[in-house]
C-alpha cells in the first residue's frame, strides 16, 4: 500500500568446522558473501538455507560448488555438510533444503566454497507435539529510503524468537528521482535504491534484492531465526492483481506477465523460501506450517493468483446523480460474487487446512496475510475533533493533503470502506473466508501487513452474529503511515470512533508485532522503535492485546494489557 506523501547488528561469526575444497574450479574462484545468511520456510524436519555467493569480476563465470555445514551447536561441533552448486543463472545465489533434521531445534550453519565461508546463522525447526507456547515477530513494509532498518535490528536481538513471519513489501520497486516514493526522508540521500531507476526486468529485480540484503540490520534478522514470508504489492509494482498493476504502464514498461515472472523469478532466487512444485505456478505460493498441537500457521496469497482487478472512486463506479453519490451503485459493483481475491483453487485448500487443524485438536488457526480484513472505514475526524477543532485543521493543511482529507470525510460519511484494494474491496469473498471459520469452529487469528500501521481488530460477520476471529496488524518497519502524513492529528482515535470492529489503530509508530500463542491465549505486543532517522534508537512496547481461546463458534473479544 503506498501512501502519498544496539542490539545484534552483526551476523553471528563463530568458528567451527573445518572448511574442505569442493571443487578444484572452487578453489581458484575469490568471492563475498556480502548479503549475508538467511533460513526460512522451517518443518519439523527440515529447513531451506540461502545466501548469495559474489564471484571477483575476474574470476571465473562458471558454476561454483560448495557445502553448508549444519549443527546443533553453536560452535557447529559434529557438524553435518550437505553440497550445493550455483551459477550466474541464479544470479549465484543458494538454496539448500537441508532434511533429516530434529522437530524443535536450534541448528547454526555456515555456507563454505573451498576455506571461504560465510558468517554463521541460526535456525530452528518446527515442533511437533505437545507445545507449551510459540513466539513469532511479525513483520511488513521496509521501504528502503525512507529509513533505517532499526525494527530488523530489533528483531535480532530478541531474548526469544521461534520464526519471522515478513507479511509482504519487503522491496519496492521505486527509483530515486526527487518525488519518487521515500526520497522526501531525511536519510534519503544515504540510503539511495539501487538502480535508481524504477525496476521492471530481471536485472533490476536482483540488484534491488541486493541492496536490500547488504543492509546490516536485515542480515542480523535474517541470521536469527527463520522467516517465513509471501510477497504483497511491492515485491511486483504497487497494487498489483492478477493482469496488472496500478504502478504498470504496458505502453512505457512493456508486458505485465513479462514483468511479473521476472519479479517472481528473483523473488525465489534471494528469498529462504521452498521453491514451487514442479509444475506449479510461481504465483500459487500458498502453504501451511504447524507448531506441534498449538497451531497451525497457513500463509496465503492474496495478490497475484486470484485477485481480480480493484476498485476505485470514480465517476464510473461512483457517479453523482442528483448531486449525490450513487452509493447503490457502487455497492451493486462492490458485492458481485464473482469477485474474487484468492480464486477457487486457494478458498478450498483454505477451507481444508482449516478443518484438518482443528480436527487435529491445535489450539490456533493463524492465518500469514498480507492486507487488513477488518471493515475499516475512514476516520471521521470532524465527529472526533469538533467543528472549531476541524476548520482550524483544514485551513492549516498544506495544498496536496486538503483535498484527500475532505474526501475521506464524504467517504466517512457515506459509510464507504478506506482502502477497496484491502478486503474491503472484496467483502464477498471475505464472508466466505469467515464462513470457513465458522464451519470448521476455527479459533482463527488473522494477522495482516501492508497498512503502515499497527491494528487491534475484532473481525465480525456479516449482521454481526459472530466474532468469527481477531485481526493483529503491523505496522511497516520504514514505510510511512497515515500519521507521517497529517502529523499531529488524533488519527488513531478517530479510527476506533468511527469503526466497530477496529480496538486500537496507531500510523505513527515504526516496528513490528511480537505475537506469543499458550494453549488458551494469543497475546500481541506492539513494538515500536524510537526512530528510524538515526541508528541510535530504543525499543518500547506500546500496547499489548490479548483473545483467549474458545470452545464455540469465533474467538473472545481483544483485550488490552
Amino acid at each position: 500500500m503506498r501512501i502519498n506523501r544496539r542490539g545484534a547488528l552483526g551476523l553471528l561469526g563463530l568458528g567451527g568446522a573445518g572448511a574442505a575444497a569442493t571443487s578444484a574450479q572452487a578453489a581458484t574462484v575469490k568471492l563475498a558473501f556480502g548479503h549475508g545468511v538467511a533460513s526460512g520456510d522451517p518443518l519439523q524436519d527440515r529447513v531451506v538455507l540461502w545466501t548469495r555467493l559474489t564471484p571477483e569480476a575476474n574470476g571465473s563465470t562458471g558454476p561454483i560448488a560448495g557445502r553448508v555445514v549444519i549443527a546443533a551447536s553453536p560452535d557447529l561441533r559434529g557438524a553435518r555438510a550437505v553440497p550445493f552448486s550455483t551459477s550466474a543463472d541464479r544470479d549465484w545465489t543458494v538454496k539448500v533444503d537441508v532434511d533429516g533434521l530434529k522437530p524443535g531445534t536450534d541448528y547454526w550453519y555456515r555456507f563454505d566454497v573451498s576455506g571461504q565461508v560465510s558468517p554463521v546463522g541460526r535456525t530452528r525447526t518446527l515442533p511437533e507435539g505437545s507445545v507449551k507456547d510459540v513466539v513469532l515477530a511479525v513483520a511488513s513494509c521496509s521501504l528502503y529510503p525512507n529509513g533505517y532498518f532499526n525494527a530488523y535490528g530489533a528483531i535480532a536481538a530478541l531474548e526469544r524468537v521461534d520464526a519471522v513471519l515478513h507479511l509482504g513489501d519487503y522491496i519496492y520497486e521505486y527509483g530515486a528521482a526527487a518525488g519518487d516514493y521515500g526520497m522526501n526522508s531525511p536519510v534519503a540521500a544515504q540510503r539511495k535504491p539501487v538502480p535508481e531507476h524504477e525496476i521492471i526486468s530481471l536485472a533490476d529485480y536482483r540488484a534491488r534484492h541486493a541492496l536490500y540484503k547488504s543492509d546490516p540490520q536485515l542480515q542480523a534478522a535474517h541470521a536469527r531465526a527463520p522467516w517465513i514470508v509471501v510477497w504483497d504489492d511491492h515485491e511486483t509494482a504497487n497494487d498489483s492483481w492478477q493482469g496488472g498493476a496500478e504502478n504498470h504502464t504496458p505502453s512505457t514498461e512493456g508486458d505485465w506477465a513479462t514483468r511479473k515472472a521476472a519479479a517472481l523469478k528473483a523473488y525465489y532466487e534471494w528469498m529462504p523460501v521452498r521453491d514451487p512444485a514442479p509444475g506449479a505456478l510461481l504465483e500459487s505460493s500458498w502453504r501451511s506450517f504447524r507448531f506441534g498441537d498449538l497451531a497451525s500457521l497457513m500463509m496465503v496469497e492474496t495478490r497475484l493468483a486470484g485477485r481480480g482487478e480493484p476498485l476505485d472512486y470514480t465517476d464510473k463506479t461512483l457517479p453523482v446523480v442528483d448531486g449525490k453519490p450513487d452509493v447503490a451503485h457502487f455497492l451493486k459493483i462492490l458485492n458481485d460474487p464473482s469477485r474474487q481475491l484468492m480464486g477457487d483453487r486457494q478458498e478450498k485448500w483454505l477451507a481444508g487446512e482449516l478443518d484438518r487443524s482443528v480436527k487435529a485438536g491445535e489450539a490456533w488457526q493463524v492465518l500469514g496475510n498480507q492486507i487488513v480484513m477488518a471493515r475499516v472505514c475512514p476516520p471521521n475526524l470532524r465527529a472526533t475533533m469538533g467543528e472549531a477543532g476541524w476548520a482550524d485543521m483544514m485551513g492549516k493543511l498544506p495544498d496536496y493533503a486538503r483535498a484527500p482529507v475532505q474526501q475521506s470525510s464524504i467517504l466517512s460519511a457515506l459509510g464507504l470502506p478506506l482502502g477497496l484494494d484491502m478486503w474491503d474491496g472484496y467483502p464477498v469473498a471475505r464472508e466466505r473466508v469467515y464462513d470457513m471459520f465458522k464451519a470448521a469452529n476455527a479459533n482463527a487469528v488473522v494477522l495482516a501487513g501492508d497498512s503502515h500501521s499497527f491494528w487491534a481488530n475484532e473481525l465480525w460477520d456479516d449482521g454481526r452474529r459472530y466474532r468469527v476471529a481477531v485481526e493483529f496488524g503491523t505496522t511497516g518497519i520504514t514505510s510511512p503511515g497515515f500519521s507521517d502524513i497529517l502529523p499531529g492529528l488524533p488519527l488513531g482515535e478517530a479510527f476506533v470512533q468511527r469503526n466497530p470492529e477496529v480496538k486500537y489503530a496507531n500510523s505513527a509508530a515504526k516496528g513490528f508485532v511480537l505475537l506469543t500463542l499458550t494453549r488458551d491465549q494469543a497475546r500481541a505486543d506492539m513494538i515500536a522503535v524510537s526512530t528510524i532517522l538515526s541508528t541510535d534508537y530504543t525499543t518500547a512496547t506500546l500496547k499489548t492485546f490479548t483473545v483467549a481461546r474458545e470452545n464455540g463458534v469465533g474467538v473472545g473479544p481483544v483485550v488490552e494489557g
